[in-house]
Formats: structure tokens, C-alpha cells, sequence
């Protein structure tokens, strides 16, 4: 994993963007120059090539983050991969044109344009095919030895079942006790082998540190110094979690941890660009949302009548309350019986408007306001009714720490994982809430924002 601005991303993830980045920047350069000479240059041809070479692949990049190209979870799925990328290609060249209507001087002409678009799809395309067929990419996978097999790395290895960033070779116990980790994923270790032969014996170049009881030899600590002389990399379990996963492990964090290590880092300067945004953004964006809220607003009327905007009352920053506004998407009598209910998979409690509205998230545009106004932010973890809150702070750890930012329309917990409405999806959205609040800047706003487009267009987690 690469940190750029506080944030992690995949190394693998970072090689693919750099690549395609590069091969579209140079189809488009040489479409554009190509497209020129053949049908001759004008006063200023050379500028409008170098800033379409500049403003074309940016647009594409983008567009095909939303549009989730960027998932590793689609990335053997040429099929999916190819359609999404002719999608990219015609999202691209609406947005340029659109562009380049309102900046003239920068148009490069119709052909010019179609052609660099073209170029670049096949490109991508192609650079795609190529990296999945024959890129071993398997290089940049580190291999991991877990020193610790109790109660704190149980959840630690459900994740690494499915990681696609490293490998994790074993777990090695240090103490005699119960194991929580698979069986067979325990390292049996043979008379006078060291910790260092055993990194050497499985190829390890990272050594993640699980033990909670460190005291009285608990912890190898001569051993730990030679295979760091040998440049094996020694990590505690909340920090590689962190940058492996993008969340914060409640079973292994500690005050300490919370207090002395990087991050949850708040300041004027920050507030002051993120405010600054949420004004910018919420007013372009309440201009052109409104069309849409207002069709909403009518089938909502026509399908039940009653109000069309629904107000609730929900956690803000310090725990202040406030009334968030939504496009109603339930029923006038959704909690007739007077007791608060999270919403749940096929919710009978939903109309069919709201069905629809739920799954493009246009139910939350109404937020806008609340941005507006100063309640929210477009990007921070989603806000709770008091009802949940009060029982939540008391169930889990630290829950109080998401009120230390601004809730936001979109978050990183929603664009992570999906919807939940039990107690354990709870714990795991909170994880991701804490990364956010760990890490949050404009950079990793931007990513959260991105990610939403994805989010929308293929309903991930929507109910």
C-alpha cells in the first residue's frame, strides 16, 4: 500500500492508474497530431493538442473511477471491463463537449475529438487485456507472518482470506492458549528454528505484531531486532490493518494508540477548505439537483400524497442535534407503533417512488441544504437518530469519535461496504467511520466522492 495525502491505496491499484494515465495521455497526443497533419494545422494547433492531451485523460480517469473500472473485484472480468470502458469513452466525449463549447479556443474539432477518444478506449482497452493476461502482478503482493494467535487477530484473518494485496503465510503463537485463528494457518515451529529462519524459510518481508500480553518475555524482542537488520519490515496489528484495509480495528486499538500515533489531526486551516468546499459544491449542486427533487417530489405526492419532504432528527458534530431533510421514501405510517426501526432489505415500509429514489440515493439530495447551512458536509460519516446513538455509545468502543467531524451526505463507511441493520454491520461501518476521522482531507474526500458515482450507478448497498 502507497500513502498519498494520509490515505492508502494499493500499490497494484497505483501501477494500474499510472499506466493507463500514461497510455491515454499519449493515444490522445498522437491522435490529435496525427488528425492535425492530415487535415492541416491552424494558428494555435499545437496548443489545443497539448491541452486536450492535458484536459481528455483527466476527464477519462475520472469517469472511469465512477464508473468503477478502478474495482479489482471486476478486473478479470474483461466483459464487464470492456462495456464499462465504451461507457467512459461516450461519458467522456458528452463532458467535452460540453467543455469545449464553453471554452472555444481549447475545441480541437469534432473529429479530433472522437478520434483521441476512440484511441484512448482502445488503448485502455488493450493495456487491460494485457496487464490480466500475461501481468504477474503477484510481485507486489507482500508476504506476511502474524506473530500471535488469540482473540485479536480472529477478525484480522477473516479479512485476509480475501485480501488481494498481500499474502499471509501463517500465524506463529508465542504463548501456550487457545488458538482463534484456523488451525492449519498455525505454523508449527521445529527445535532450534529463530524467528528469523522461519521469515527466511517462508520468504517473509513483513512481520505483524498481534501479541496483547507483552510483558515478562511475552514478546521476542532480540529476535524482532535481527530480522529488522535483515530488512524485514516489523508492523503492529492496528497500523497494518489500517493501511491494509482502510479501517480501524476496535479489537486492537488502544487511547495510547489513539493519542500518540499519526493522525486525527483537526484544524482551522482544514475546516476552513472543507467548509469552504461544502459552500462551493452545495450551491452548483442545489441548482442542479433541483429539477430532479422536483420530479421526485411530484410522484411522491401523486403515489401517496402527504408530505413530500421528511424531516428527522439526527447526531451532528459534538453530538448536537439536528433535522435532516429527505425526500420521503416510506410510508406516512412507517413507524405508526412509535418505535425507531433501521431500514431493512425488501422494507415493506417502502413505497415504490421511494424504492427507485433509494437505490439512486436521490432521497438524500435534500441534504444539500443541511450542507449548506452548516450541519453537514457532503463527505463524513452518515448521521444517526439520537434513539440508535444512545444505545450504540454504550454497546461499542470509541462509537463517539464519528461526532468529532461533520456527518456527511456520502461517507466512506457507505462507498466501502454495504448496508447493514445489525449490530456487527454497525461495528464494521464504524471502523470505516474512524479511518475517515483518522485520515480525512480534501484528497480523500475527493476519493469518497468518486466513489459515490460508482455507488449510484450500480446501487451497491442501497435499501
Amino acid at each position: 500500500m502507497i500513502r498519498i495525502f494520509s490515505h492508502y491505496v494499493s500499490a497494484r491499484l497505483t501501477l494500474l492508474v499510472g499506466l493507463e494515465s500514461l497510455v491515454i495521455a499519449l493515444s490522445v497526443y498522437l491522435s490529435a497530431s496525427v488528425h492535425l497533419l492530415a487535415f492541416g494545422a491552424s494558428p494555435g494547433a499545437a496548443g489545443n493538442v497539448l491541452l486536450v492531451t492535458a484536459a481528455l485523460p483527466l476527464q477519462m480517469l475520472v469517469v472511469i473511477t465512477g464508473l468503477g473500472l478502478y474495482d479489482l473485484s471486476v478486473w478479470g472480468n474483461q466483459r464487464v471491463v470492456q462495456v464499462r470502458l465504451l461507457g467512459a469513452g461516450l461519458v467522456t466525449c458528452a463532458v467535452a463537449l460540453v467543455l469545449f463549447r464553453l471554452v472555444p479556443s481549447m475545441n480541437p474539432g469534432f473529429d479530433a475529438l472522437m478520434g483521441s477518444v476512440i484511441a484512448a478506449v482502445c488503448a485502455s482497452a488493450l493495456l487491460r487485456y494485457g496487464l490480466c493476461k500475461w501481468g504477474d502482478l503477484s510481485r507486489f503482493k507482500a508476504r506476511v507472518l502474524v506473530l500471535g494467535t488469540g482473540s485479536r487477530v480472529m477478525k484480522f484473518a477473516q479479512f485476509a482470506q480475501r485480501n488481494q494485496n498481500h499474502v499471509v503465510v501463517g500465524y506463529l503463537s508465542l504463548q501456550p492458549g487457545q488458538h482463534f485463528v484456523p488451525s492449519p494457518s498455525v505454523l508449527t515451529v521445529a527445535p532450534g528454528e529463530t524467528l528469523l529462519s522461519i521469515a527466511e524459510k517462508y520468504r517473509v518481508n513483513q512481520i505483524v505484531l498481534a501479541v496483547r500480553d507483552r510483558r515478562g518475555g511475552g514478546l521476542p524482542v532480540q529476535d524482532l531486532l535481527k530480522c529488522r537488520m535483515n530488512g524485514i519490515r516489523i508492523t503492529e496489528l492496528p497500523d497494518f490493518f489500517e493501511r491494509e484495509y482502510r479501517q480501524v480495528l476496535l479489537e486492537s486499538i488502544t487511547p495510547s494508540w489513539m493519542v500518540l500515533g499519526e493522525g486525527f489531526r483537526i484544524g482551522a486551516w482544514r475546516n476552513f477548505v472543507k467548509r469552504l468546499f461544502d459552500l462551493m459544491a452545495s450551491a452548483v449542486l442545489l441548482i442542479v439537483a433541483l429539477p430532479v427533487m422536483i420530479i421526485a417530489g411530484i410522484c411522491i405526492f401523486l403515489e401517496g400524497g402527504g408530505p413530500v419532504i421528511y424531516r428527522q432528527e439526527r447526531v451532528g458534530q459534538g453530538g448536537r442535534v439536528f433535522t435532516v431533510f429527505k425526500l420521503r421514501s416510506m410510508k406516512t405510517d412507517a413507524e405508526g407503533d412509535g418505535k425507531p426501526r433501521w431500514a431493512s432489505a425488501n422494507d415493506d415500509r417502502t413505497t415504490r417512488v421511494g424504492r427507485i429514489i433509494r437505490k439512486l440515493r436521490i432521497d438524500e439530495l435534500p441534504q444539500i441544504v443541511n450542507v449548506f447551512r452548516g450541519e453537514m458536509s457532503f463527505v463524513g460519516p452518515r448521521p444517526e437518530r439520537p434513539f440508535f446513538v444512545d444505545r450504540l455509545v454504550e454497546q461499542i468502543p470509541y462509537y463517539s469519535l464519528r461526532h468529532t467531524v461533520k456527518p456527511g451526505i456520502t461517507g466512506w463507511a457507505q462507498v466501502s461496504c454495504p448496508y447493514g441493520a445489525t449490530l456487527d454491520d454497525t461495528i464494521e461501518k464504524l471502523q470505516h467511520d474512524l479511518y475517515y476521522v483518522k485520515n480525512h482531507g480534501l484528497f480523500l474526500d475527493l476519493m469518497v466522492l468518486i466513489a459515490t458515482i460508482e455507488v449510484v450507478l450500480w446501487g451497491k448497498g442501497a435499501r
